[in-house]
């Protein structure tokens, strides 16, 4: 018993104390009953099936190599340091684990992504494609791969510096990653090259995303104001129209990067052929509905001011036109007319997503965003009000940001479900 005055033994760690009582446990057993317990003991922190015999003469042979220790050391060793010795030295634990779970699984984590961008690496790139490749033959489904890289990114780099470069490198990594479906991969598999898996995605439903993409990049660095013109290039490659091996899949998508990059038209060779017309591009679903018709989009959050052909009524209606049942349900005719300056991209439908628009200075109402372009957008109300000849609205689409917009509604249409659509134009 301590002397009073004394200092208290420091306190054991919860598993030396549980060593220890243990320890005191044993030595009032008998053979047989130290034998079967310390058998079951054994069993689980080796994972080994030993005899009674052996695992008491385990226990045995701890103790005195704490003895040992502890005569060396010249102070108490625990009897968890001699056990593991022991163990180790038997040849009983030859993978110890001295490493926190936590810790285990960041290392996981760490193996197979880029620290910069935190996307995957190149290494999990090869491993996915290939479990990617097996499902799209076992089902008969489509698979999508996009191969991608920017153009004039050296410059960055020796005209700004590493640094600068880097920031760019983040800004396509965020692009890439809000432009996919959950089940859809990115990856950095070089120093400025990314690819994309996208299942269940056919040819022109990965060159509208890769264009969609390229698009939002684009706008997202425009802040930068770097005096370098970095874009984002693509090749696509689809199974099982381009090959139904990763690494011909691969070879075809780098074919058809390179010729863009050297500012060739991107065809799809003789197995896959998508439109190059600008008037008949493929469209560009929503990540959450790919699967949908929609038309290339263009960006809208550029603050540009829209080009007078498509400020137009006619203009807006016109592009509109797939919410039309009859013209006569248009408050204003579109007159006919031929636009001096090309049409910027088609309508794009938000079709599946959870587009919406917040109407006027206080936000108090909501509109469904039906579709949208580069010369105005469709509303959905659930009820008819008065509509103002100008309406403040902010935005919500997939991919961009929230954005502040003037509309002029042009033409009014009420849906078999009693809904009331409106056609509008963006005023600048």
């Amino acid at each position: 018993m301590p002397s009073p005055g004394a200092p208290a033994p420091p306190r054991l760690p919860i598993e030396d104390s549980y060593l220890e009582l243990l320890a005191d446990t044993l030595e009032g057993l008998d053979i047989s009953a130290r034998g079967q317990f310390l058998q079951r003991y054994f069993r689980t922190i080796t994972h080994l099936d030993l005899g009674e015999a052996q695992c008491v003469q385990l226990w045995d042979e701890m103790l005195t190599r704490r003895r040992e220790l502890s005569s060396h050391m010249e102070r108490q060793i625990s009897l968890k340091t001699a056990l593991m010795d022991v163990l180790a030295s038997t040849g009983l634990f030859r993978v110890p684990i001295l490493i926190e779970y936590d810790e285990l699984k960041k290392l996981q984590v760490n193996a197979v992504t880029d620290p910069l961008t935190g996307l995957y690496n190149r290494r999990l790139f090869s491993e996915v494609f290939e479990k990617e490749l097996n499902r799209a033959r076992r089902y008969g489904s489509p698979l999508g791969l996009v191969i991608l890289d920017l153009h004039r990114f050296k410059e960055v780099n020796d005209q700004h510096g590493h640094p600068r470069g880097d920031e760019v490198l983040r800004a396509a990594a965020i692009t890439l990653k809000r432009a996919l479906r959950t089940s859809d991969s990115a990856f950095r598999i070089g120093g400025d090259e990314f690819a994309l898996l996208l299942p269940q995605t056919d040819a022109a439903q990965a060159l509208a995303l890769s264009r969609r993409v390229g698009t939002v990049f684009g706008e997202s660095i425009a802040h930068f104001q770097m005096g370098v013109s970095v874009s984002m290039d693509h090749g696509v490659a689809t199974f099982p129209q381009d090959g139904d091996q990763s690494d011909q899949l691969i070879r075809v998508a780098d074919e058809r990067l390179y010729r863009l990059k050297h500012g060739k038209t991107p065809t799809s060779g003789s197995r896959t052929e998508l439109p190059s017309s600008p008037a008949h591009e493929p469209t560009l679903p929503a990540p959450s509905d790919r699967q949908s018709t929609a038309s290339r989009p263009i960006p809208f959050e550029s603050k540009r001011p829209p080009e007078k052909a498509e400020t137009t009524i006619a203009g807006a209606a016109s592009t509109t036109a797939s919410e039309i049942s009859s013209p006569q349900t248009l408050s204003v005719p579109p007159p006919a007319r031929i636009y001096s300056v090309p049409r910027k991209a088609e309508r794009v439908s938000m079709s599946g997503t959870n587009a919406y628009a917040v109407l006027g200075d206080q936000g108090i109402r909501r509109a469904r965003v039906l579709d949208l372009g580069f010369g105005g957008v469709a509303l959905e109300l659930e009820s008819q009000e008065e509509i103002p000849e100008s309406i403040l609205a902010i935005l919500h689409v997939p991919i961009l940001p929230p954005v502040r917009v003037n509309l002029k509604p042009v033409w009014f249409q009420r849906t078999q479900q009693g809904a009331y659509r409106i056609g509008c134009a963006f005023v600048s």
